[in-house]
């Protein structure tokens, strides 16, 4: 797979124009359709971007190294004129009136948006399997899921029709998509990046990142999208940094914690080896690995569930088949029409985590859990801040294990909601996270995560980079 310096470096010396690069990757869309990786192919506003853009290289006013490059953009991020379903019936025909923020800054940086991808329904989901356009397919090998809920993204990326997409992560569903297709994947800092235009899951978990096929790829779409928005004012004023500039640093002299709690009990013994090796070959290159404690976080999951599907019930009773989306035909009340659009219209899981939300939000259970969560929360942002007083960066798996088998989704929810175990607790810190290939086993890449001092993306990519160099 062409990266997006490769890709730039041949529209710079004119081996190859953004028309032709459009249009190759619309082709290679149709090819792989079976992964079922887009919900919205969009051909002539594509090409008609990259038209654009050669108009704008010959003139010699190409506007950095996103000009002319092909991306994709998971669909539960507006684009004005276009649909936005986040892969729920209840938005089927739903078209953005506006553009969110860091899909707008990706056009205005000259990249071409070539369709919108597949996702579980609302980002609810860690398998892809839950999405009303049906389940997208791991192009390593389709009898395994391809993560969730930014399956989409990340398929496009591990098929090769796109070198990078955007991906929302709530809990994990940047980072768990990459590992299993063998790609990179970038959960930023909370308030680094816009969260404007994004179809909201639980908002102070959400986070829009990139996907991309190397670090480097990665790096140069955060420099883009992120950024303070007049429109999103959890976004950070911090200045503007260039995360590409300390890529070639190395590891020499980095501290790297590595948590007792993640490398326990749970851990497939293929997935540890492949990690531990990494790990040791880090500190070949000159890293010290020291062992940190984060005694709270075996709390991460229950505590990241209540808080999530509490926010989404309160998010998602906006679609109550009145203003916008489905209307149940059935309807003939005003209750009825709540009841039968949306039971018509959400899918099973989706139902699922806003019944949970609801009964976590009643006056009778808010103290005993919503509010403990909230405590529990806390905790786990404490050990962080505790862990990173004595290392840079921390180490650790970005699943328990392989991909899952398709269907696990069905006969065994739990385990389903458990692959998210390593993941969740950047979501509830607001720490940022990227997962990327270490090794293989049984044939499959595993992805090691490395989570970053709050916004020390910087730092973070300059490990990820060390670490990618030395599994090439």
């Amino acid at each position: 797979m062409e990266t997006v310096q490769e890709l730039s470096a041949q529209l710079a010396n004119g081996s190859t124009t953004a028309v032709k690069l459009a249009a190759a990757s619309l082709d290679k869309i149709e090819a792989t359709k079976n992964l079922n990786a887009y919900i919205s192919v969009l051909n002539e506003r594509a090409l008609q971007r990259a038209k654009e853009s050669d108009e704008r290289r010959a003139a010699g006013k190409a506007i950095g190294p996103l000009d002319g490059i092909p991306v994709a953009v998971k669909d539960n991020m507006c684009l004005e004129g276009t649909r936005t379903t986040a892969a729920s019936k209840i938005l089927e025909n739903f078209v953005a009136p506006y553009t969110a923020t860091a899909v707008k800054k990706l056009e205005e940086a000259g990249a071409i948006i070539v369709g919108k991808t597949n996702m579980d329904e609302f980002a609810m989901g860690s398998s892809n399997e839950n999405s009303y356009f049906g389940p997208v397919k791991n192009p390593l090998d389709e009898s395994r899921v391809p993560g969730g809920s930014s399956g989409g993204s990340a398929v496009a990326v591990a098929s090769g029709t796109v070198p990078c997409a955007l991906g929302s992560d709530t809990g994990g569903s940047i980072r768990q998509p990459a590992a299993c297709t063998g790609t990179v994947g970038l959960k930023p800092t909370y308030g680094r990046v816009s969260r404007y235009g994004l179809l909201a899951y639980a908002s102070s978990l959400d986070q829009i990142g990139p996907f991309g096929v190397c670090v480097k790829d990665a790096a140069t779409m955060l420099n883009v999208i992120c950024g303070i928005d007049e429109h999103d004012n959890t976004t950070s004023t911090r200045p503007l940094e260039d995360f590409t500039q300390k890529l070639d640093e190395g590891v020499k002299g980095k501290v790297i914690g590595i948590p007792a709690e993640y490398f326990g009990k749970g851990l497939d013994k293929n997935c540890k080896a492949a990690i531990d090796t990494m790990l040791q070959n880090l500190e070949k290159e000159g890293a010290t690995l020291k062992e940190v404690s984060l005694p709270n976080i075996s709390h991460a999951v229950s505590s990241y569930y209540i808080i999530a599907t509490a926010e989404a019930s309160s998010n998602l009773s906006r679609y109550d088949g009145v203003r916008y989306g489905y209307r149940s035909k059935e309807a003939h009340k005003l209750f009825d029409l709540y009841a039968k659009s949306r039971s018509e219209a959400f899918g099973k899981e989706v139902q699922r985590r806003i019944l949970l939300g609801s009964y976590v939000l009643s006056a009778g259970f808010y103290d005993a859990y919503y509010v403990q969560a909230q405590k529990v929360r806390r905790l786990i942002t404490d050990d962080f801040n505790k862990a990173f007083e004595s290392c840079d960066v921390i180490a650790s798996p970005t699943m328990p294990g392989l991909p899952l088998k398709c269907g696990m989704n069905e006969s065994d929810p739990m385990a389903v909601y458990l692959s998210d175990i390593y993941t969740v607790s950047l979501n509830l810190s607001g720490l940022p996270g990227i997962s990327l290939p270490c090794g293989m086993a049984e044939g499959l890449p595993v992805g090691l995560q490395w989570i970053g001092k709050p916004f020390g993306e910087t730092e973070l990519l300059s490990v990820a980079a060390a670490t990618e160099k030395l599994n090439s």
